[in-house]
Protein backbone atom coordinates (compact mmCIF):
# COMPACT_ATOMS: atom_id res chain seq x y z
CA UNK A 1 0.00 0.00 0.00
CA UNK A 2 1.41 3.41 -0.94
CA UNK A 3 1.31 6.54 1.25
CA UNK A 4 -1.91 7.92 -0.25
CA UNK A 5 -3.67 4.57 0.11
CA UNK A 6 -2.55 4.27 3.75
CA UNK A 7 -3.88 7.73 4.62
CA UNK A 8 -7.15 7.11 2.77
CA UNK A 9 -7.63 3.83 4.64
CA UNK A 10 -6.90 5.55 7.95
CA UNK A 11 -9.40 8.30 7.17
CA UNK A 12 -12.07 5.74 6.26
CA UNK A 13 -11.43 3.68 9.39
CA UNK A 14 -10.89 6.40 11.99
CA UNK A 15 -12.28 9.70 10.69
CA UNK A 16 -15.40 9.16 8.58
CA UNK A 17 -18.70 8.79 10.41
CA UNK A 18 -22.24 8.35 9.17
CA UNK A 19 -25.41 9.50 10.91
CA UNK A 20 -27.15 12.84 11.41
CA UNK A 21 -24.77 15.78 11.73
CA UNK A 22 -25.00 19.57 11.73
CA UNK A 23 -22.09 21.20 9.94
CA UNK A 24 -20.36 24.49 10.87
CA UNK A 25 -22.57 26.21 8.27
CA UNK A 26 -25.70 24.94 10.05
CA UNK A 27 -26.51 22.56 7.23
CA UNK A 28 -27.44 18.95 7.92
CA UNK A 29 -25.43 16.03 6.54
CA UNK A 30 -25.57 12.26 6.72
CA UNK A 31 -21.79 12.02 7.00
CA UNK A 32 -19.03 13.76 8.90
CA UNK A 33 -15.27 13.55 8.79
CA UNK A 34 -13.15 14.35 11.82
CA UNK A 35 -9.90 14.31 9.89
CA UNK A 36 -7.92 15.28 13.01
CA UNK A 37 -8.38 11.64 14.08
CA UNK A 38 -6.01 10.80 11.21
CA UNK A 39 -3.88 13.95 10.97
CA UNK A 40 -2.93 13.75 14.66
CA UNK A 41 -2.65 9.95 14.92
CA UNK A 42 0.87 8.60 15.46
CA UNK A 43 0.41 5.92 12.81
CA UNK A 44 -0.73 8.39 10.12
CA UNK A 45 0.66 11.87 10.80
CA UNK A 46 3.98 11.41 9.01
CA UNK A 47 2.18 10.00 5.97
CA UNK A 48 -0.17 13.01 5.92
CA UNK A 49 2.83 15.34 6.09
CA UNK A 50 4.53 13.48 3.24
CA UNK A 51 1.44 13.94 1.04
CA UNK A 52 1.33 17.65 1.88
CA UNK A 53 5.05 18.08 1.15
CA UNK A 54 4.55 16.50 -2.29
CA UNK A 55 2.26 19.43 -3.14
CA UNK A 56 4.66 22.20 -2.02
CA UNK A 57 7.15 23.61 -4.48
CA UNK A 58 10.62 24.46 -3.21
CA UNK A 59 9.85 28.20 -3.00
CA UNK A 60 7.28 27.75 -0.20
CA UNK A 61 8.73 29.02 3.10
CA UNK A 62 5.78 28.69 5.51
CA UNK A 63 2.61 26.71 6.10
CA UNK A 64 -0.32 27.49 8.39
CA UNK A 65 -3.88 28.67 8.59
CA UNK A 66 -6.81 29.33 10.85
CA UNK A 67 -6.48 27.64 14.24
CA UNK A 68 -7.52 24.78 15.04
CA UNK A 69 -8.17 23.29 11.60
CA UNK A 70 -4.74 24.10 10.23
CA UNK A 71 -2.61 23.46 13.30
CA UNK A 72 -2.09 19.72 13.06
CA UNK A 73 -1.41 19.81 9.33
CA UNK A 74 0.99 22.74 9.43
CA UNK A 75 3.05 21.78 12.48
CA UNK A 76 3.43 18.14 11.48
CA UNK A 77 4.35 19.08 7.91
CA UNK A 78 6.95 21.63 9.04
CA UNK A 79 8.43 19.10 11.45
CA UNK A 80 8.73 16.38 8.82
CA UNK A 81 10.18 18.92 6.37
CA UNK A 82 12.85 19.74 8.95
CA UNK A 83 13.91 16.09 9.16
CA UNK A 84 14.54 16.25 5.41
CA UNK A 85 16.68 19.39 5.65
CA UNK A 86 13.96 21.70 4.37
CA UNK A 87 13.31 24.91 6.29
CA UNK A 88 9.54 25.31 6.45
CA UNK A 89 8.05 27.59 9.10
CA UNK A 90 4.68 26.92 10.74
CA UNK A 91 2.14 29.37 12.10
CA UNK A 92 -1.48 29.74 13.18
CA UNK A 93 -3.95 32.49 12.44
CA UNK A 94 -6.02 33.28 15.51
CA UNK A 95 -9.77 33.61 15.08
CA UNK A 96 -9.64 36.97 16.88
CA UNK A 97 -6.97 39.60 17.43
CA UNK A 98 -5.08 38.98 20.65
CA UNK A 99 -5.39 41.99 22.96
CA UNK A 100 -2.40 41.20 25.20
CA UNK A 101 1.23 40.23 24.76
CA UNK A 102 2.48 40.92 21.25
CA UNK A 103 -1.11 41.12 19.99
CA UNK A 104 -2.17 40.38 16.44
CA UNK A 105 -3.74 37.38 14.80
CA UNK A 106 -0.63 35.47 13.76
CA UNK A 107 1.12 33.10 16.15
CA UNK A 108 4.22 31.18 15.18
CA UNK A 109 7.08 31.73 12.80
CA UNK A 110 5.88 33.86 9.88
CA UNK A 111 7.75 36.76 8.32
CA UNK A 112 6.63 39.41 5.81
CA UNK A 113 7.73 38.24 2.37
CA UNK A 114 7.24 34.53 3.11
CA UNK A 115 5.71 32.41 0.35
CA UNK A 116 2.88 30.66 2.14
CA UNK A 117 0.59 27.66 1.82
CA UNK A 118 -2.65 28.13 3.75
CA UNK A 119 -3.91 24.79 4.98
CA UNK A 120 -6.94 23.28 6.69
CA UNK A 121 -7.89 19.80 7.80
CA UNK A 122 -11.36 19.64 6.20
CA UNK A 123 -13.21 22.20 4.09
CA UNK A 124 -16.84 22.30 3.07
CA UNK A 125 -17.06 25.80 1.60
CA UNK A 126 -13.49 27.08 2.00
CA UNK A 127 -14.26 30.22 4.01
CA UNK A 128 -11.66 29.47 6.73
CA UNK A 129 -8.96 29.16 4.08
CA UNK A 130 -9.94 32.50 2.57
CA UNK A 131 -10.07 34.23 5.96
CA UNK A 132 -6.57 32.99 6.83
CA UNK A 133 -5.25 33.94 3.38
CA UNK A 134 -6.51 37.51 3.80
CA UNK A 135 -4.83 37.89 7.21
CA UNK A 136 -1.54 36.48 5.89
CA UNK A 137 -1.62 38.72 2.81
CA UNK A 138 -2.27 41.77 5.00
CA UNK A 139 0.77 40.71 7.06
CA UNK A 140 2.88 41.02 3.90
CA UNK A 141 3.17 37.43 2.71
CA UNK A 142 2.44 35.88 -0.67
CA UNK A 143 -0.15 33.09 -0.58
CA UNK A 144 0.79 30.55 -3.25
CA UNK A 145 -1.69 27.74 -2.50
CA UNK A 146 -4.74 26.88 -0.41
CA UNK A 147 -4.49 23.21 0.59
CA UNK A 148 -6.93 20.99 2.48
CA UNK A 149 -6.48 17.42 3.56
CA UNK A 150 -10.17 16.77 2.76
CA UNK A 151 -12.53 18.69 0.48
CA UNK A 152 -16.04 17.61 1.42
CA UNK A 153 -17.80 20.53 -0.27
CA UNK A 154 -16.49 20.82 -3.81
CA UNK A 155 -16.77 24.63 -3.90
CA UNK A 156 -13.36 25.76 -2.60
CA UNK A 157 -11.70 25.65 -6.03
CA UNK A 158 -14.14 28.22 -7.43
CA UNK A 159 -14.04 30.37 -4.28
CA UNK A 160 -10.24 30.45 -4.41
CA UNK A 161 -10.20 31.27 -8.12
CA UNK A 162 -12.59 34.18 -7.50
CA UNK A 163 -9.86 35.86 -5.42
CA UNK A 164 -6.95 34.80 -7.65
CA UNK A 165 -5.79 31.83 -5.57
CA UNK A 166 -5.37 28.13 -6.30
CA UNK A 167 -6.94 25.37 -4.19
CA UNK A 168 -5.98 21.70 -3.94
CA UNK A 169 -7.08 18.87 -1.67
CA UNK A 170 -5.38 15.60 -0.86
CA UNK A 171 -8.76 13.83 -0.72
CA UNK A 172 -12.32 14.67 -1.75
CA UNK A 173 -15.81 13.52 -0.75
CA UNK A 174 -16.05 11.05 -3.67
CA UNK A 175 -12.90 9.28 -2.37
CA UNK A 176 -15.05 8.26 0.63
CA UNK A 177 -18.11 7.34 -1.43
CA UNK A 178 -20.04 10.58 -0.79
CA UNK A 179 -21.24 13.46 -2.96
CA UNK A 180 -19.92 16.98 -2.46
CA UNK A 181 -22.05 19.07 -0.07
CA UNK A 182 -20.73 22.60 -0.40
CA UNK A 183 -23.24 24.20 -2.74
Amino acid sequence: MNTRERVLQHLLTHSVRTGDFTLKSGRKSNWFIDSKQTICAPDAMVDVAELVLERLDASVTAIGGLTMGADGVSFITAGVAGTKGRGLSAFSVRKETKDHGAGGRIAGHLQPGDRVVITEDTVTRGTSLLEAAKVVQEFGCEVVLLLAVVDRGGTATAMAADVGLRFEALFAAPDFGFDYEGA
